[in-house]
């Protein structure tokens, strides 16, 4: 048990890093925050599995090695307490008066299957032999820890399950028909399968979202967000289906969770050719008020009229800073509200070479900052701040208007075949712990023995005394043995005294 204990200390330390930490497998964007604002340290807590915690080596080895020893005290006292269910209470003691609780009644009847069944009818376990009644009672409390440790290997179990049978991926989902995406493996940005799960495995379904809806408090935070989804799966027609945070979207064989949302600015770029282009890339939002932060990138504009050729030294990106509610005045920085009640979108242009042919892994959400150092993509102007339906025309006579915005979702698709006997389990292991915490172990007895002959005033000629002992600390001991001495008396009368 003490080698349990400390192990349980050391599995409550390493939680820590998972709570402190963004896990991947709850929100990757803000992992990857996290990368971009701390580029020296991410590498180093990669390493040692910082932002995946619980799927780590080193967490895994110590809940292993806790259950592994959890086993080991599971089976002796599970076998020592059905022994204890099956024997009957123990003898009484020679010295009653010794043991904390003590009466002695005299004049007694001496009827001491009256008095074992009072007992019983209080549920007491009850066993009488000769002029000495036993009684025990308490034995949930055993029980009841019991099931509190073996539900925990039910947990165990569950995870288990979950981490050889399961999956999850998690994507950002722009609303719009050309935006909808099938569940395969490609289409998540973070994707685990578990142990035992090829990409093949991954049940058939396409999601589009439709809208979404979130309310706000004047304060700005958040009261609600439903996210409005037509669902196609199997030969089943397409159908509408809503989710919104602690209410999943269930299909058959996972589960769709809103984690997130936010704004994607629609941008529909010019080039010299007349040659029109939209994004509705997502901007990501740095704050409570959800000002947003992204990159429109229009890497095959401009392209030779004649042979269609692309420089690469003329693709265009717009760096911007989207605001839900622009403040009247400068600086445009940050929005007053995260409902879009003064929509704007603050861009910074840029032309060159975005570095998107060289097949270096980038972020989708930033330029590459080795193409400005290096000077191969450069800053067109100064910023321009544009509103719904507004142009901004550049120094090559091409634009790029502000058409609007369109919602996104953050989601997480998810399958774990354990979650059910987790659920179970938990409120098993509650159950056992409620058991544990308020059932109170107990023993009393009862030895007749002959009264003094100065004493048989009313034709009885027996002594009576009652022992009680709490086998854990129970403050309520007293005043039960106290009402338990006074169901065994015949007459109140009868009684002489108590110790």
């Amino acid at each position: 048990m003490r080698t349990a204990l400390i192990l349980l200390f050391l599995l409550a330390l390493a939680a820590i890093p998972g709570s402190v930490l963004p896990q991947r497998n709850i929100n990757i964007e803000n992992v990857n925050r996290f990368a971009a604002e701390h580029p020296d340290l991410f590498p180093a807590l990669d390493r040692l599995g910082g932002f995946d915690v619980y799927a780590s080596p080193w967490f895994s080895a110590i809940y292993v090695l806790l259950f592994t020893s959890l086993v080991g005290c599971i089976l002796p006292r599970l076998r020592d307490h059905l022994r204890a269910l099956r024997a009957a209470p123990p003898p009484a003691p020679k010295r009653l008066d010794r043991l904390p609780r003590h009466a002695v009644l005299t004049d007694h009847d001496g009827d001491l299957a009256r008095i074992a069944a009072a007992l019983r009818g209080r549920r007491w376990r009850v066993a009488v032999r000769g002029d000495t009644v036993s009684a025990e009672k308490g034995y949930l409390k055993e029980t009841g820890n019991l099931l509190f440790h073996l539900s925990l290997l039910g947990v165990l179990l569950g995870v288990g399950l979950g981490s050889w049978y399961g999956w999850h991926g998690n994507l950002l989902l722009v609303a719009g028909p050309e935006n909808a995406y099938c569940n395969t493996l490609q289409q998540y940005a973070e994707s685990e399968l578990g142990h035992r799960v090829d990409a093949a495995d991954l049940p058939p379904f396409c999601l589009e979202l439709t809208d979404f809806t979130a309310t706000f408090l004047p304060s700005g935070q958040p009261e609600s967000f439903r996210a409005e989804t037509i669902v196609e799966q199997g030969d089943r027609a397409p159908y509408r289906a809503s989710f919104s945070v602690n209410d999943p979207l269930r299909l058959d064989g996972a589960s769709v969770y809103l984690l997130g949302h936010g704004y994607a600015p629609i941008l529909r770029y010019t080039d010299r050719n007349g040659v029109s282009q939209t994004s509705d890339e997502a901007f990501l939002s740095i704050d409570g008020n959800l000002t947003s932060e992204g990159v429109a990138a229009f890497p095959d504009v401009n392209l030779d009229p004649v042979t269609g050729a692309r420089n690469p030294d003329l693709q265009v990106a717009f760096e911007g800073l989207y605001l839900p509610t622009a403040p009247d005045s400068p600086p445009f920085t940050r929005s007053m509200y995260p409902a879009e009640r003064s929509p704007a979108v603050m861009l910074f242009a840029y032309r060159g070479n975005l570095g998107m042919d060289a097949g270096i892994p980038g972020s989708v959400y930033r330029l590459d900052q080795r193409q400005v150092s290096s000077g191969r993509l450069t800053q067109i102007g100064e910023g321009k701040l544009l509103r719904p339906g507004e142009k901004w025309t550049l120094d090559d006579g091409t634009s790029v208007e502000f058409l609007g915005t369109r919602q996104y979702v953050t989601i997480s698709a998810r399958y774990d075949p354990g979650e059910r006997i987790v659920l179970i389990s938990s409120a098993l292991l509650l159950v056992g712990l409620m058991t544990s915490l308020f059932g109170r172990r107990r023993r009393v007895w009862f030895r007749l023995s002959p009264a003094p002959a100065d004493t048989t005033t009313t034709g009885r000629s027996s002594l009576l005394e009652i022992g009680g002992l709490p086998r854990t600390e129970y403050a309520g001991f007293a005043d039960e043995f106290d009402r338990l001495v006074a169901a065994t008396r015949p007459d109140p009368a009868t009684e002489e005294g108590t110790d």
